[in-house]
């Protein structure tokens, strides 16, 4: 989710910011990909032409983030009804790769009614993969909290894990360049005991930041397979 549309737009890497997180969603396998964030001008939505997104209106700014979250909960629903969990993602959260979501929905599998948070040396980050059975928590708590406050307030209801993916991109947001960032390290175990070899091959080759599209494990995209997502700032 993002919650201005300056944010969603935000250049990066010659793309707009929702647009790549689109794009790194899908190529981790990650469906319906879901983003929500004020449009007033349409110009949201037309960033996400081509592309798997759907676009979604946010709820009223009244609900405040764990209002955001529930309204990109019930679109992805709404999308495919047979969905198990939603990844929540704060469009600021611009250099997660996509193998992280590919091990969030491995994780998600093995361990179904469980929120689990993608970890980076000792801290917690985003995106975050809540089960379908715990949507429901987020219309009780208070409109003021904040991103991070929502996920700990559920996590009192819910069995939390925290999934060791290597990527610094989950803990480091779009206020640090891309070159600054800590090496990619990968997970020290696949959640689902297999390494992708499309993930090995991007970390062998290296990222060109001077290619449009190109970020860590980012490009060449591999096919997708079928998860939601749900995208947020």
């Amino acid at each position: 989710m993002s919650a201005s549309t300056e944010g969603a737009l935000a250049d990066t890497l010659g793309q707009p910011r929702v647009r790549r997180l689109v794009d790194i969603a899908w190529s981790g396998g990650a469906l319906p990909v879901v983003v929500v964030a004020p449009d007033p001008d349409g110009a949201v939505a037309a960033s996400l032409v081509g592309s798997e997104a759907v676009y979604g209106a946010p709820a009223p700014p009244e609900t405040g983030p764990a209002g955001q979250m529930l309204r990109g909960a019930e679109l992805a629903r709404a999308e495919v009804s047979d969905i198990t969990g939603v990844l929540l993602w704060p469009g600021r959260m611009t250099w997660v790769g996509p193998e992280t979501i590919t091990s969030l929905i491995e994780a998600h599998g093995a361990a179904p009614g469980s929120l689990l948070r993608p970890g980076w040396q000792g801290e917690v980050g985003w995106p975050v993969l809540l089960p379908l059975s715990a949507v429901d928590h987020l219309r009780a708590v208070s409109p003021e909290r904040m991103p991070a406050d929502v996920v700990r307030e559920i996590s009192s209801y819910v069995s939390t894990q925290v999934i060791d993916v290597g990527d610094p991109g989950v803990h480091f947001d779009a206020d640090t360049p891309m070159r600054d960032l800590p090496p990619y390290e990968g997970p020290p175990e696949p959640p689902g005991g297999h390494r992708h070899e499309w993930g090995d091959a991007v970390a062998e080759r290296g990222v060109d930041e001077d290619v449009p599209g190109e970020g860590r494990g980012l490009a060449p995209y591999p096919q997708a397979a079928d998860d939601a997502a749900v995208d947020l700032d």
